[in-house]
């Protein structure tokens, strides 16, 4: 009894702390959010929409359009997406629900070991053996000729394309989003699956309607942890993609996304409007990330609602 007070008499201490430390974080986010909206200041003064649907980045001569960067980042970070989900989401069902269980716990210990893989060997990969691959393989499919066809690969014969970016990108999230999503789907009680099974389901409509339904939000939470390593990603996108800005959806090949370009430029940028500019850019990946993630989560609702009886 005497425990249980002390336990009872700490939880106020214990949430006020925790509630501390949530606000702090808050106001941290808030600062940071404040302090590169002033650094955009120059460049909001410049005209919002010129910095966003301008199609030209060119700091040499004083025009910072952002549009082909936006392109080039929803289109590799998108192309991940959907490449890496199905393969994460069918990895994680097979190591909680159907791997045997003597190799369960290497399994899943080989995804977090995957999952902590730095993003360099996957950007080394996809520059030695993708791309050359890639250009190889593919040379005889169709490329833009700019009349406004989507091509696979770059005309230059380089191999830098954002198919194969996004392909990279899908390699690198799979590991991570797959872990997060097995984690969730093994936290769903075991009860609720004997229970179904008691009842004459069958395996997989115990996946379809009791493991997946209530594993939802851990999924979400897989999607946007996996979204969010690769719309932030920067190295990798620098190494694979090459860099040309070309005018947005004039063509499919090489292009630039945020990341790469504030990586690459954050330490040679000049005059006050090119640094206002790129801080403007980091305010548009916060954007984009919340955009993606909030898309994420209704998606999951919506497919995995479709599952619910």
């Amino acid at each position: 009894m005497a425990h249980g007070r002390l336990r009872s008499q700490g939880l106020p201490w214990l949430r006020l702390v925790c509630g501390a430390l949530i606000l702090f974080l808050f106001a941290v986010l808030l600062l940071l959010a404040r302090e590169l909206w002033l650094a955009a200041l120059p460049a909001w003064r410049e005209g919002v929409a010129a910095l966003l649907l301008g199609q030209v980045w060119d700091p040499a001569a004083g025009r910072f359009g952002a549009l082909p960067l936006v392109m080039g980042t929803v289109l590799t970070s998108g192309l991940a997406l959907v490449l890496a989900f199905p393969v994460a989401l069918g990895t994680a069902v097979f190591v909680s629900e159907y791997a045997p269980e003597p190799i369960r716990g290497g399994l899943s210990a080989g995804l977090d070991a995957m999952a902590a893989v730095p993003a360099l060997v996957f950007g080394l990969w996809g520059l030695l053996v993708l791309l050359p691959w890639a250009q190889l393989r593919l040379s005889a499919l169709p490329v833009s000729d700019g009349g406004g066809a989507l091509a696979l690969l770059d005309p230059s014969g380089v191999g830098f394309t954002l198919l194969g970016t996004g392909v990279v990108l899908a390699l690198m999230t799979i590991p991570t989003t797959a872990s997060l999503a097995h984690h969730a789907l093994a936290a769903v009680p075991r009860a609720g699956r004997e229970a179904g099974l008691a009842l004459g389901c069958t395996r997989w409509e115990v996946l379809r309607y009791v493991v997946l339904a209530q594993a939802r939000t851990g999924l979400w939470a897989a999607i946007v942890l996996g979204l969010g390593r690769a719309l932030g990603e920067s190295l990798v996108v620098a190494m694979t993609l090459g860099g040309t800005l070309a005018p947005a959806l004039e063509r499919l090949p090489s292009g630039a996304t945020l990341t790469s370009v504030v990586l690459r430029e954050s330490g040679i940028a000049g005059h006050e409007l090119h640094l206002a500019s790129l801080a403007a850019l980091i305010l548009l990946i916060v954007a984009l990330s919340l955009a993606l993630a909030i898309g994420g989560r209704l998606g999951v609702q919506k497919v995995v609602g479709r599952l619910e009886p």
